[in-house]
């Protein structure tokens, strides 16, 4: 949590921004590679065939382009735009409730897409996403997408789904004839304010929640409660992938929201772990490869957005994470995927899940909604108790 208060410096950045963007004038033509590219990435998004040979999207497009890769892992959104805003790096990975942020506090350049010629092979979902797209301009290109699934021990859950998050919101006793309490775990960032709101839609209608992201200080409150409340039962906040692996390996956690990556590679491992979708809905994440506004190394930024998008990249790394890709026709053919991959994944869900997105002041459904930095503080607030 660090870096979470430094991470909404921009001027703009935590309030109704959208629209005050001016756009620069993105790269008119691409040059010979300039020997490497820096990426700010989620675990497990760049993958070189050292923890699975059979997962490898970067050492191919080195040796084609000459373009040496080095990647940094950030655990949260907050993360990646501290060390955007830091600079010193030439692509991130950003998911929605970043890329509006990078945008607003000038730490990314509009991408001309007539460079990316397979940017057409886009889904048409996401090829205007509010999320990365302002006034007609595009901040970066699709790379995955995916909901954040509700994790859990089948042994626990005697091999039938949890059907609703209050396994983790609420005290109570788990099939297993045990209370969730210390065994559950929750999201460690700010964001995850949208799950507590997302629950509360369909607990207390009452409220008159629209929209998980845009809440007025009632609602809002209502979600700082229901978190503080939540906070007697977590054991971790999470937001390292592997750590939260661990813990459900090792020390006792039966459920969470979490990420289908980690759920595939506890699979994997042949542990006793299932996710599901739960009656209430699920947040989840769209994520954009976006271009630092100074980068060092714009023409290997730019092959790699194109080979990004390449159906066999797609495919793969959509497989490895348990994502749905950005390119459909990555959902056929693809070795590793399968043809019901993107089916299982959610290919097919995509108007059922919340995409995170920033938090802003002037909001669509409400005549005025508690902006990100709030949101940013008082998170940290309930996870120090307060």
């Amino acid at each position: 949590m660090r870096n979470l208060l430094k991470s909404c410096t921009a001027a703009l950045a935590c309030l109704g921004f959208a629209t005050q963007v001016i756009a620069a004038e993105p790269l008119k033509a691409l040059g010979k590679g300039e020997g490497a590219v820096s990426i700010v990435a989620w675990a497990g998004y760049i993958e070189r065939g050292e923890t699975d040979k059979n997962y490898d999207w970067v050492t191919d497009f080195e040796k084609e382009t000459g373009c040496k890769v080095s990647v940094k892992t950030a655990a949260t959104s907050d993360e990646m735009v501290s060390l955007m805003n830091e600079g010193g790096f030439d692509l991130v990975t950003a998911s929605g409730d970043a890329s509006l942020r990078l945008i607003a506090g000038k730490r990314v350049q509009p991408i001309n897409t007539d460079l990316i010629p397979s940017f057409k092979n886009v889904d048409e979902r996401l090829q205007k996403g509010p999320w990365y797209t302002v006034g007609g301009v595009h901040y970066g290109v699709p790379y995955l997408w995916g909901p954040n699934v509700l994790m859990y021990n089948t042994d626990t859950f005697k091999d039938k789904a949890p059907t609703s998050w209050s396994v983790v919101f609420d005290e109570q006793t788990l099939p297993d004839g045990k209370s969730n309490k210390g065994r559950v775990q929750a999201y460690d960032g700010a964001i995850y304010i949208a799950d507590a709101a997302m629950y509360l839609m369909a607990h207390k209608p009452d409220l008159g929640i629209k929209d998980p992201y845009e809440l007025t200080e009632d609602q809002y409150k209502a979600a700082l409660d229901l978190l503080r409340g939540q906070r007697k039962l977590v054991s971790r906040y999470w937001h390292d992938a592997m750590i939260q692996i661990d813990d459900f390996k090792n020390e006792g956690v039966v459920a969470s929201g979490s990420w289908p990556f980690q759920a595939n590679l506890l699979q994997a491992d042949k542990q006793k772990i299932a996710s599901t979708f739960p009656e209430e809905g699920v947040t989840g994440w769209a994520d954009t490869t976006m271009l630092h506004a100074d980068s060092e190394h714009p023409n290997c930024a730019y092959m790699w957005m194109e080979h990004s998008l390449k159906a066999k990249v797609q495919g793969d790394a959509a497989a490895w994470f348990g994502a749905v890709p950005s390119v459909p026709a990555a959902c056929k053919g693809n070795e590793l995927m399968g043809d019901t991959g993107c089916a299982t994944n959610g290919f097919d869900h995509f108007d059922k899940i919340k995409f995170w997105k920033t938090p802003v002041a002037k909001c669509a459904t409400q005549s005025e909604c508690v902006p990100y930095h709030r949101w940013v503080s008082d998170y940290i607030g309930v996870i120090g108790g307060r």
